[in-house]
């Protein structure tokens, strides 16, 4: 990796905004110039559900350059340190959740240019049940302790999202709604960003409620999230190896892109509405869930998506504290087991949200 010699200026990351992903965009591309395959492709999606699958590829994939590196992981790769940030996933899973939808979405509602594709697709906006749930779901298969093996989901989560990305890129540029000096739609500045809202964004958060963890922790859970970012098309230059670059690259995006924008607002307060659709009691009704965002995002990022004013109450932020504390202090005999038992929990908690 090569990140370490990046300096991420303004006309860097600007140059970072012109760039997509060729290999998904060049499939993407052949695709959509046939109905027949479009809907082949959709179909083949759904039923796409564990990696094994993608060991034996339907002959009209098997030769596509996309499809054949879907399962190869970067060479830098660590075993070790994957199964470290997985076991660390596993131990937090319940706050790293709920840093999902209450740092990490909104803080991407901050990036202006970033925020239009997501509008401009209007589901986030129209259907943030279903979508919140769908990201979780991405989110536990891919931080699994098998993700990557065989029986695991990950790489086949991936390149689902890989290629919605791609499907979102072909079909806003046809649109006429996007103006070239956007750069290109869920480009790489972008998904860098979201990566980083994924991995520096929830370390950083779950230190905020003053919850351990240690370098090595941190150095694992990151790097997991770079393995991730990889296979999700994200260039090398853009994965940061540790702490100090994540920094850099997060403050350069920050510096270049954050702004309050019409569609960053929008989003924003649908994730509010949401929050207050649920009809959720206090102490974590829709009021606190809100000022729980403002506590974590800070009041620059939080006034830049137009959230609410109000100070979250100490008790409130010890309860959201308290509520992974719990779940870390079991004992349990393996780490498949901790995962299970709070995606159980996670399960349980979404029934009946979605409809």
């Amino acid at each position: 990796m090569s990140a370490s010699v990046i300096n991420y200026t303004a006309e860097y990351l600007l140059e970072k905004r012109k760039v997509a992903d060729a290999e998904a965009d060049l499939f993407v591309a052949s695709v959509v110039a046939r109905l027949d395959e479009k809907a082949r492709l959709r179909d083949y999606l759904a039923g796409l559900v564990n990696n094994q699958q993608l060991t034996d590829l339907p002959p009209e994939y098997a030769k596509e350059p996309l499809f054949a590196s879907a399962m190869q992981l970067p060479a830098w790769a660590n075993e070790k340190q994957m199964q470290q940030g997985a076991a660390f996933f596993a131990r937090h899973a319940g706050l790293i959740m709920n840093m999902l939808g209450l740092l990490s979405l909104p803080y991407c509602y901050a990036a202006a240019d970033g925020a239009r594709v997501l509008y401009l697709s209007e589901r986030l906006r129209n259907d943030t049940a279903r979508r919140l749930q769908e990201t979780g779901d991405f989110v536990w298969e891919v931080m699994a302790p098998n993700a990557f093996k065989p029986e695991g989901k990950g790489f086949a989560s991936i390149i689902k999202v890989r290629l919605i990305h791609a499907m979102a890129r072909y079909y806003t540029l046809q649109s006429g709604k996007w103006q070239a000096e956007w750069g290109q739609p869920v480009n790489q500045e972008d998904m860098a960003g979201t990566n980083l809202s994924f991995s520096l964004l929830v370390i950083r958060g779950l230190r905020k409620l003053e919850v351990a963890v240690s370098y090595a922790d941190q150095q694992a859970f990151m790097h997991v999230w770079n393995v991730i970012g990889y296979l999700s098309g994200v260039e090398e230059s853009l994965l940061p190896q540790d702490g100090k670059q994540a920094i850099a690259l997060e403050q350069g995006i920050s510096s270049h892109q954050f702004k309050p924008s019409e569609q960053g607002r929008a989003l924003a307060q649908s994730l509010i509405d949401y929050f207050t659709a649920l009809n959720l009691q206090p102490p974590f009704g829709s009021k606190e869930t809100v000022q729980l965002m403002r506590f974590l995002l800070g009041d620059e990022v939080a006034n830049i998506i137009g959230l609410p004013h109000g100070e979250a109450p100490r008790n409130v932020i010890n309860l959201l504290k308290l509520s992974g504390t719990i779940q870390e202090l079991k004992w349990m005999p393996s780490i498949s087991k901790v995962y299970s038992e709070q995606y159980a929990d996670f399960r349980k908690q979404q029934k009946g949200l979605v409809s």
